[in-house]
C-alpha cells in the first residue's frame, strides 16, 4: 500500500525536489507516419505502432532513483524510443513521471507489473505501456478502454491463446531464451501469425535480427544495454553507446520487408477501436 499513496499528494515529489529537473534532450523521437497523417489515432495506436516500428525495447532496473534517471536519459540520447522501467527500482514511480514531462513523445513504460494497485499508480504517473512476466487478468481487465497497451507474459502456446482471446493486443514472450530462443519464436508464429509477440530474457543486439526475422514483432534489451559493469561504473557514455547501437540494429531488422510498417499501422488503427 506504500506504492499507492504516492499520489496522495501533487504532482512534484521528493525525488524531483531532490535532484532537480534534468536537462532536457532535443526532440529526436517522431510520430509513427501512422499517427501524424492520422491526427485522430489514439496514443494507444501510437504506442503499439511505435514499438513495432522501432523493433527494440530498452528495459532498465537501477539500484537507485538517481541512477534510473542518468541511465534513461543516456538511453534516450542514444535514440531508444520505448523505455521500461522496472518495478523493483527504487523511485520508479518519479523516475518515469519526471521522463514523461521531459520527453512527451518518448514511449515509457513500467516492467515487471504484477498488481493492479502498481498497475493504476503507473497509469497515473504516465505510463504508456505495461508488461508483466505472466498475465495477470486484473490488470487486463483494469486498462480495458484505457489509452495503455498491456503486455503479458506467455510461455506456451496455450497461454499465448489464453492472453489473446482475453483481450491482449500483443504479448511477451519470456523467458525466450530459456525457451529455445529465435527458434521458439518461429515455432509459435506458425500456428498463431495473427498474435504480435515481443521477445524477452538474455537476447543480445547481435541476435536481435534474427528473432525479428524470426517472427517477434520487437526484443526487449536489458544488460544489452544497460550493463552491469556500466551501470556499476555509472559509465553513461557507455550505456549511450550500446543504446545507438541497438537503435541501429533495430532499424535494419525492422526495415527488411517493406511490408511489415503497413502492416504493423493498420493493427495499430484496430487497437485504437478497442
Amino acid at each position: 500500500m506504500a506504492k499507492a499513496s504516492f499520489y496522495s499528494s501533487s504532482l512534484s515529489s521528493p525525488f524531483v525536489s531532490s535532484i532537480g529537473r534534468p536537462n532536457l534532450l532535443p526532440a529526436h523521437i517522431s510520430v509513427p507516419r501512422c499517427c501524424s497523417q492520422q491526427p485522430s489515432s489514439s496514443p494507444l495506436a501510437t504506442t503499439l505502432a511505435e514499438i513495432h516500428n522501432s523493433g527494440v525495447i530498452a528495459c532498465l532496473r537501477a539500484k537507485s532513483a538517481e541512477l534510473a534517471m542518468e541511465a534513461a536519459l543516456a538511453a534516450l540520447r542514444g535514440g531508444i524510443s520505448v523505455l521500461e522501467i522496472v518495478m523493483s527500482t527504487p523511485g520508479v514511480f518519479e523516475v518515469l513521471q519526471e521522463l514523461v514531462r521531459g520527453h512527451p513523445t518518448s514511449i515509457i513504460g513500467v516492467g515487471t507489473v504484477l498488481n493492479t494497485i502498481d498497475a493504476k499508480n503507473a497509469i497515473k504517473a504516465g505510463a504508456r505501456f505495461l508488461m508483466s512476466p505472466a498475465m495477470v487478468k486484473d490488470i487486463l481487465d483494469d486498462v480495458r478502454g484505457e489509452e495503455v497497451l498491456y503486455i503479458p507474459g506467455v510461455m506456451t502456446p496455450t497461454e499465448v491463446l489464453n492472453a489473446h482471446s482475453a483481450g491482449a493486443i500483443t504479448v511477451k514472450v519470456y523467458p525466450v531464451s530459456s525457451l529455445g530462443g529465435a527458434q521458439y519464436i518461429s515455432a509459435l508464429k506458425k500456428p498463431f501469425p495473427h498474435i504480435p509477440m515481443v521477445a524477452s530474457q538474455g537476447i543480445t543486439v547481435e541476435s536481435l535480427g534474427t528473432y525479428i526475422a524470426r517472427g517477434a514483432s520487437a526484443v526487449v534489451l536489458s544488460d544489452a544495454i544497460f550493463g552491469k559493469e556500466a551501470m556499476d561504473q555509472q559509465n553513461f557514455d557507455a550505456i549511450r553507446q550500446l543504446a545507438q547501437l541497438a537503435v541501429s540494429r533495430g532499424d535494419e531488422a525492422v526495415q527488411r520487408p517493406t511490408l511489415r510498417r503497413f502492416s504493423v499501422e493498420s493493427r495499430a488503427e484496430k487497437a485504437c477501436r478497442f
